[in-house]
Order: structure tokens, then sequence, then C-alpha cells
């Protein structure tokens, strides 16, 4: 199997077990996170009580972690955080569903179509289902992600690896 398909698989596990755990909590009367509730449930969950999932265990504790917050039953649109832990390079890849990216702490640097946005706290994008982009991200930063169908990753030339640590934009051509 290759890395990209293991690291994707990974992910769908990741999403699966963040399903299942939900659902054991939920019947067994624990409230936590991730869960995947009926639409007309409200729900709230403190940031310190979300459970982070490396992305890239290759990396160890410079892996880029997740931590799917909610997962809707029917359409599958998920809403998730993304933790980077050290300033790194995200590599082309594009997802199946439409997806946009809240800014909560640090910057991130997203290039698609050839354009490049710095986005800061509170900065927002929306990028359209399967539009091959890639960002850069700043040491410590967190998005907050929604996609409106079930959240997947497509790595146009492969996952992030130990090169794309440390990496930051490249200056912009003129």
């Amino acid at each position: 199997m290759s890395k990209q398909r293991k690291i994707l698989s990974g992910m769908m596990a990741i999403l699966g077990l963040c399903f299942t755990l939900a659902l054991q909590a939920k019947q067994s009367g624990i409230n936590a996170a991730p869960t995947a509730v009926d639409a007309s449930q409200a729900m709230n969950v403190p940031f310190d009580d979300l459970k982070w999932q490396a992305i890239v265990p290759e990396m160890g504790k410079d892996s880029p972690e997740i931590s799917v917050l909610r997962v809707d039953p029917k359409t599958q649109a998920t809403q998730l955080l993304i933790r980077i832990p050290t300033a790194m390079h995200v590599p082309t890849h594009w997802h199946s569903a439409n997806e946009t990216h809240t800014m909560i702490k640090g910057t991130a640097v997203f290039e698609h179509g050839g354009n490049r946005h710095e986005l800061g706290p509170g900065g927002f994008n929306y990028i359209p289902a399967k539009t091959q982009h890639q960002a850069w991200c700043s040491q410590g930063s967190v998005v907050f992600i929604t996609v409106d169908g079930a959240w997947d990753v497509n790595w146009v030339n492969g996952p992030p690896v130990k090169k794309d640590l440390g990496q930051v934009a490249p200056a912009a051509s003129k």
C-alpha cells in the first residue's frame, strides 16, 4: 500500500474511531467529543476536552493533529480542528467536499488557482470541492475547518514529510 493510501486510510480510521467512540459515549451517558448527533441536538465542547490524533504519525511530536468535533449522521458534513505544533508546508491536496478554513490561532498562507492569501486569527476562506490547494502554517497555529460532506484528503504528490517542517511560503513571483 502506498504511503499516500496509508495516510488516507489512517485519517478515515480516525474518523471511524471518532464516530464509534461518540456513539459509545452517548449510549453510556458520557459527554465526550467528538460526536455525531442528530442535527436537532445542541452540543458544546470545551477546548480542553478535545481529543487529538496525529495526522502523520511518522512525524512524531511534529505531526499536525486533528480533532473531529462533529459529523452529521445524514450528510457526513464535518466540523474539525487541526493544530500545527511546528511551522510546516501542507503539500498540494484536494477534498471531495467544499471546504472552509477559519484561523483561530497563528497564520496560514493558502495557495489555490495560482493565488495566495494569508489568513490570521479570524480570517476565513472557502475552497470549492476538488480544488487543489496547499498551505504554509505557522508554529502553534489552529484552524477550524468545515466540509459539507465526508472529510477526506487526497494528496496530489504525497502527504507531508519531515522536509515540509519549518517551511514558509516562498516569496511570490513578480
